[in-house]
């Protein structure tokens, strides 16, 4: 078929995200250029692969779903030779391609990018903000070289390579009465009306927390955005829970609300690095792995608060 790689990763990504909108908006590119490459695939093929429903998406027919299934081996197949490629040429791509958990493109991704271009070669950086599952699926589809994002929730994709856990902390309104104590207990929390940061994996996640208590808090308040969140909280919609504090140059919380470590032993997700390369990793891969653990070690203890006892800080190296 005259289809090119990329253009089987833009019906892919259709398929997955159910219209050509979403897909433009995740792939970063125009819709007229996914249309294009769906008119020339549904010509190649002699089939519809896409119902179009207006208003409504696409939905993918049966012999689209041929045609996906197929299109998934051969991305597949795509990724396993530029390992194999990249294994052998020890170089950097002149575009580095990652994805991060969403909260992490303002957090502080551009600034360990700056960090990585600094030290190790001048690219064009292609950066895409998904949840914890769209990332598996990009990286699998051979859409991303890499992923920066939370061991929680299942991983069922790639190899991680753990970076540093970030423990759980309250977010409160700053004339609640919880943000005068150095510290909360999930008891006091659960009392609060609750906004919650509401991503595939990452919702099950902060709920999973209150399990011990058996008593979740009244959420009263769901978005997907981390700022969102922030700005929810010092609206007087209730507190949140969250892991990963602003750090280096990302925009501080501002004087409406306040962060407290939470008392509870609660696991801490890892910050991890996923990859398809296994042990194999190609220089541009295992220098990106080196440059974020710098990142971290000198960039975020910096940025996040002293917690009144050890087992509570804010940020712990693998």
């Amino acid at each position: 078929m005259n289809l090119t790689i990329r253009q089987l990763r833009y019906v892919c990504e259709v398929a997955n995200l159910g219209s050509v909108q979403a897909a433009s908006k995740a792939l970063h590119i125009s819709q007229s250029s996914i249309l294009a490459a769906i008119t020339l695939a549904e010509g190649e093929m002699g089939a519809r692969i896409f119902e179009r429903r207006p208003a409504r998406g696409v939905q993918v027919t049966p012999a689209g779903e041929r045609f996906i299934s197929a299109a998934r081996i051969m991305l597949s197949a795509a990724m396993e030779f530029d390992r194999a490629i990249g294994d052998l040429a020890d170089r950097v791509p002149k575009v580095l391609r990652i994805g991060c958990f969403e909260p992490f493109g303002a957090l502080f991704m551009p600034e360990m990018l700056r960090m990585y271009i600094d030290n190790v070669a001048d690219v064009e950086i292609d950066l895409l903000e998904g949840d914890q599952v769209q990332l598996q699926t990009w990286l699998g589809e051979g859409l991303i070289d890499l992923a920066v994002l939370y061991d929680i929730g299942s991983i069922t994709t790639g190899t991680m390579t753990k970076i540093c856990k970030v423990p759980a902390h309250a977010v409160l309104h700053v004339d609640d009465p919880l943000a005068a104590r150095d510290a909360v207990w999930l008891s006091e929390i659960a009392t609060r009306p609750f906004v919650l940061l509401d991503m595939p994996q990452t919702a099950t996640y902060l709920l999973t927390l209150f399990d011990i208590l058996a008593k979740r808090p009244d959420v009263r308040f769901h978005t997907r955005s981390y700022e969102t969140v922030r700005s929810a909280v010092a609206s007087g919609f209730g507190m949140s829970i969250l892991n990963m504090r602003p750090i280096g140059r990302a925009t501080s919380d501002g004087q409406g609300i306040v962060r407290r470590p939470i008392l509870d032993e609660l696991p801490p997700p890892s910050v991890i690095v996923l990859d398809l390369y296994g042990n194999a990793k190609p220089l541009f891969v295992r220098l990106f792995i080196e440059i974020i653990r710098r990142f971290f070690r000198e960039v975020g203890p910096a940025g996040f608060s002293v917690c009144v006892e050890e087992r509570h800080s804010s940020l712990i190296f693998n």
